[in-house]
């Protein structure tokens, strides 16, 4: 039996691994012409221990059974319906590309962008690449409280030196380099007690070679019980920062709890961002709410970062007020509650936006496993579908950029001897275009 799997990040890996090892064949496809989604994308350049993951998913490519068709995006080059004739069963595994709108007035003034964006222009998404950021304000504002967030701000102030070793993308370096933020104020709606960020990365802000990090002393006093270790850990992180003497150094990084924006400012309605208009919350029930006290932060760069939620796919259920494909424990389902037949979801697109790399593992597990109960019980392959060679040729026809394996093993190739050069891990390719060219190798039929 043969399955697509549509989006080829750490979901859809996993799921792919996990098929391929209950006997299924697996054409994973991408959009992009690179597979392992927001490893390549979305992790932070100066974290490439969290990027060696991808060994993993690079044993999975070597297993009998696996293609890789990047380049080729479901609604753009391939239908829903083509891939259900052609497939006993298909997994969309696309993530959640879209970020939630604080919407609050002045939101789409420039230099009010969201961290997805940001976070994709750095990384070199051939999408963002060609996106501008004007960094030469004095400080720049990071609304939210979760790891992307903390991630964004330490990019801001990271020293050149940092930055130099990395596979941050070339433009993002000259960028940075460019810049004159010089302070970044992190903004939480609720106190330091409910802060999403990881240990690791608020300890990390304690280690930036040009940025103290600032914590008010009174708001850590206050911070409610921790209600887990992790965020048990923090506050006493938190509470040391609050008690450091700024050392001089040239940027800062400031973490204000309590804080709900209510207007990014500028001069006249479609002016550029000059501040945040906030209110001062209290916490009650581990809710935040209004004092009706409020703060202006003067500021050039406001960054929004306050989660996820997906983007309708080609006619595949949807639902819209959760932002997710509508499924039942991973198997798709329509709008009255009823299954498609051979049609499933995995990660973030099936339960939102939560958890880390690894907690894609047994979501792939859990939707795997009911499309083994479905084949199992003759519910999917009941029907003669094209073998692998007559998919192939369809899809040389229909897409004659879609790259392989082995195409994205010659774009791999070139970026890491670009880099070599430069003592970096790699200098990546950043449109589509080069990405193309990189990855244009004859395509396999099996």
């Amino acid at each position: 039996m043969r399955a697509a799997v549509i989006g080829s990040g750490p979901a859809g890996f996993y799921t792919t691994d996990q098929l391929l090892g209950a006997g299924f064949e697996v054409d994973l496809f991408d959009a992009l012409p690179t597979p392992f989604g927001l490893v390549r994308s979305g992790v932070a350049p100066d974290h490439p221990k969290l990027k060696s993951v991808t060994r993993i998913y690079e044993k999975t490519a070597t297993k009998p059974g696996f293609r890789f068709f990047g380049n080729v995006a479901v609604g753009r080059d391939v239908t829903r319906d083509e891939l259900v004739a052609r497939y006993d069963a298909v997994v969309y595994a696309v993530g959640t590309a879209d970020d939630n709108r604080l919407g609050i007035p002045g939101e789409d003034r420039p230099g009010s962008h969201s961290a997805t964006e940001f976070v994709a222009w750095y990384n070199g998404h051939p999408e963002y690449s060609g996106h501008e950021f004007d960094l030469s304000g004095g400080r720049a504002v990071v609304i939210g409280n979760g790891n992307v967030a903390i991630d964004v701000a330490r990019m801001l102030v990271l020293d050149p030196s940092e930055l130099a070793p990395t596979d941050t993308a070339d433009h993002a370096i000259e960028g940075f380099r460019a810049a004159t933020v010089d302070e970044v104020i992190l903004l939480g709606r609720r106190g330091p007690a409910q802060a999403a960020f990881t240990n690791p990365e608020v300890r990390e802000l304690g280690e930036l070679l040009r940025a103290d990090v600032v914590c008010d002393a009174a708001q850590v006093a206050e911070a409610t019980e921790p209600e887990t270790p992790t965020q048990k850990r923090n506050v006493e992180l938190f509470a040391e920062y609050a008690a450091r003497e700024p050392s001089g150094k040239s940027h800062r990084i400031e973490l204000r709890f309590l804080r709900s924006p209510i207007e990014i400012l500028g001069e006249g309605q479609d002016g550029p961002v000059t501040g945040v208009r906030a209110s001062i919350n209290r916490l009650e029930n581990g809710r935040a709410v209004p004092t009706g006290e409020e703060e202006v932060i003067e500021c050039g760069l406001v960054l929004r970062s306050i989660g996820y939620r997906g983007r309708p796919l080609d006619a595949v259920p949807f639902d819209e007020r959760r932002g997710l494909i509508r499924n039942e424990g991973g198997r798709v389902c329509d709008d009255s509650g009823m299954p498609c037949g051979g049609e499933y979801v995995v990660g973030w697109i099936k339960r939102g936006p939560s958890g880390v790399i690894g907690t894609n593992k047994k979501d792939a597990a859990d939707t795997v496993a009911r499309i083994v109960e479905d084949r199992d019980a003759g519910r999917i392959g009941r029907a003669p579908r094209p073998d692998a060679e007559e998919v192939a040729a369809w899809l040389a026809e229909r897409v004659p950029d879609a790259v392989t394996w082995e195409g994205w093993q010659a774009i791999d190739a070139a970026e890491r001897a670009a880099g070599e050069a430069q003592g970096r891990p790699r200098v990546k390719l950043v449109t589509l275009a080069a990405l193309a060219e990189a990855g244009r190798v004859p395509t396999p039929t099996r």
